[in-house]
């Protein structure tokens, strides 16, 4: 696959009229889905819809390759495939829209915030991942939820098209895509929109072990610390504070400050 080159911005996408394609990792009757399929309709009247059987959370970007992916017709722009979210956006761009690409993906929004090291487990953001790769601009959205209380989607209702339209009226780099991550606080709550970079938030520390009825041990992984500080200008500060969160990120991983010193060593 062509490298993208960073320093070669995308234009702008009008998005009147624009055809967009939707997915997610929480499976495609996700009510997050819904609420976005919704969103995007008050932007354009040419949306598709392309998303998991099943629920995918965790998935991160990962692809069918041991077995046959089966896709299923539902409506005319709508499809569900037996396979990660990644899969979907490649039988998408590769398969049902091949003739017309879709000028942005939107991947959400998600049942649970995506923040910090939560993006290299997240399924929501590995489809904006792989569009990315194929070269179609994607925003990934998540809706924060506290535990024991369901998501509140007018949140995400009243602000994802704003956040839309505007990253959709600023050209980006070509590998690069959008994070948005909402606060879980009633829309006229929140406290407006921060652009923010990637903060630290590590799943999977909190591990609850059992005994099954057979008396062998299995595991439960759990959500991040709660104890952990965090910067106010990252994406988990701004989502805790209750305010919106944008982030881009960058797919080339290279940390190009040590480049040279390890060219020097193996000199």
């Amino acid at each position: 696959m062509t490298a993208l080159a960073a320093d070669d911005p995308r234009p702008v996408i009008d998005l009147a009229g624009a055809r967009l394609l939707l997915t997610n990792d929480d499976g495609i009757a996700a009510e997050g889905l819904a609420v976005l399929e919704e969103v995007a309709r008050s932007l354009t009247d040419d949306v598709w819809v392309v998303a998991p059987e099943t629920e995918q959370s965790g998935a991160g970007h990962s692809l069918t390759i041991h077995r046959p992916l089966r896709l299923r017709q539902l409506d005319a722009q709508r499809f569900a495939v037996d396979g990660t979210p990644t899969d979907c956006v490649l039988l998408a761009l590769n398969h049902i829209m091949s003739g017309d690409r879709p000028a942005l993906v939107l991947s959400g929004i998600n049942r649970g915030s995506n923040v910090g090291e939560d993006v290299t487990y997240s399924g929501t953001v590995a489809a904006a991942m792989e569009a990315t790769l194929l070269g179609v601009p994607a925003v990934a959205i998540s809706q924060q939820v506290q535990e024991d209380r369901p998501p509140d989607w007018d949140t995400a209702r009243s602000h994802v098209g704003q956040v839309i339209r505007t990253v959709a009226s600023v050209p980006w780099p070509r590998d690069v895509l959008i994070n948005v991550n909402l606060p879980a606080v009633p829309a006229g709550a929140v406290g407006g929109i921060c652009v923010a970079s990637q903060g630290n938030r590590k799943l999977g520390d909190r591990l609850d072990q059992r005994v099954d009825p057979r008396g062998r041990a299995y595991f439960w992984i759990g959500g991040p610390r709660q104890d952990e500080a965090v910067g106010t200008d990252t994406d988990v500060g701004v989502v805790a504070g209750g305010r919106i969160a944008v982030t881009p990120l960058f797919l080339n991983l290279t940390y190009r400050p040590l480049l040279d010193t390890l060219r020097q060593a193996f000199a």
